[in-house]
């Protein structure tokens, strides 16, 4: 049986992009701190582990800030004056 995550509560992509954006970089943040938990704790393989997820999200959240920056431009350039 597969199960489908709930729709979007805003039918926009760019409220879907800062969602992601945020998330992205949340997780980010919340991974220091995993990662600094483990290396007090001794634990090499979860500090590794932690450190990669923390690297890939901080990477999905700076590609999401360029990619807004140029979707907020474009619509800039498009709006009427």
């Amino acid at each position: 049986m597969t199960t489908h995550p709930p729709d979007s509560p805003v039918k926009d992509p760019d409220y879907d992009l800062v969602r992601v954006l945020e998330e992205s970089l949340r997780n980010s943040w919340r991974m220091a701190a995993f990662v600094q938990d483990a290396a007090a704790a001794g634990d090499a393989e979860l500090e590794e582990w932690f450190s990669k997820i923390q690297y890939n999200s901080l990477k999905a959240g700076e590609q999401g800030k360029r990619l807004l920056a140029a979707r907020l431009q474009r619509q800039l350039e498009l709006e009427p004056e």
